[in-house]
């Protein structure tokens, strides 16, 4: 099986910490040389020292704050301006706050759906015609199981994630053609600081012990436990080689099962 990514380059989002960093670690050991793309400075460069060169790769980072929507076309057409070459896009957006959907304000909605659609759609018109002079190219959306089967509490990530959904179909369609292929991972429970401090405040609210709110999750879930970041990561490499060139279009959770739908 061909999971050889030597002389592939990679934009990794939200590379800092969680699945993002742990997608970039992996395809850097599977020969890619890795972009990391964030908000935070400081964090980036740490993370780039982390990063394996052993085939000789060339790491970079480069400085995006996807709230800031009005930036990323400027910053990401700058940088391939000085080096040229993209196959593979990871996009990979940290989730809005939880609440009823009924009080969620209509800016919430608009913002997250351009941290997520509208910044995907941004990078990709920027990085398509690099893949598809290439003839490779893999774009992978890293969103939720929400995308599939809506979670209580999370009805304006839900929302976003099924319009990203829709948008990854669509590009997987069009882009096809050219040796470039579309799809979404789907995190379920997965152990993040995000995750962690979600559960701290379930814990606060509810007076529970954070261990106890942790077992009602997991109690859910068919393998027993949270799935890790890096082996959310393994599933990314895998679409991100060249072995999985006739995936596309899909979406496929990474949850231990807890997702009841097909």
């Amino acid at each position: 099986m061909n999971l050889d990514l030597t002389g592939k380059m990679a934009f990794v989002c939200g590379s800092t910490q969680g699945i993002g960093k742990a997608t970039a670690i992996e395809l850097a050991l599977l020969g890619a040389s890795i972009t990391l793309v964030a908000r935070n400075e400081e964090k980036l460069k740490a993370v780039l020292d982390e990063l394996p060169r052993k085939k000789g790769q060339k790491h970079r980072y480069l400085l995006i704050d996807f709230s800031k929507t009005n930036q990323i076309k400027s910053r990401i057409e700058r940088h391939l301006s000085k080096y040229p070459e993209a196959h593979i896009l990871v996009n990979n957006t940290g989730g809005p706050v939880g609440g009823p959907i009924l009080e969620a304000s209509a800016e919430l909605f608009t913002q997250t759906f351009n941290e997520h659609v509208v910044s995907a759609q941004i990078l990709t018109q920027a990085i398509a015609p690099c893949m598809i002079k290439a003839g490779f190219g893999r774009i992978i959306n890293v969103t939720s199981i929400g995308m599939k089967q809506p979670i209580v509490g999370l009805g304006v990530s839900n929302t976003v994630r099924g319009a990203m959904g829709n948008w990854a179909k669509s590009m997987a369609n069009e882009l096809g053609k050219y040796g470039i292929t579309t799809n979404n991972v789907l995190p379920g429970y997965t152990t993040t600081a995000r995750l962690q401090k979600v559960n701290e405040m379930k814990a606060t609210s509810t007076g529970k012990a954070i261990a106890e709110v942790e077992q009602e999750l997991i109690k859910d879930i068919p393998i027993g436990r949270f799935t890790t970041s890096q082996e959310t990561a393994s599933v990314i490499a895998f679409l991100c080689s060249p072995a999985a060139a006739s995936v596309n279009g899909v979406s496929i959770p990474v949850d231990g099962g807890k997702t009841s739908s097909l």
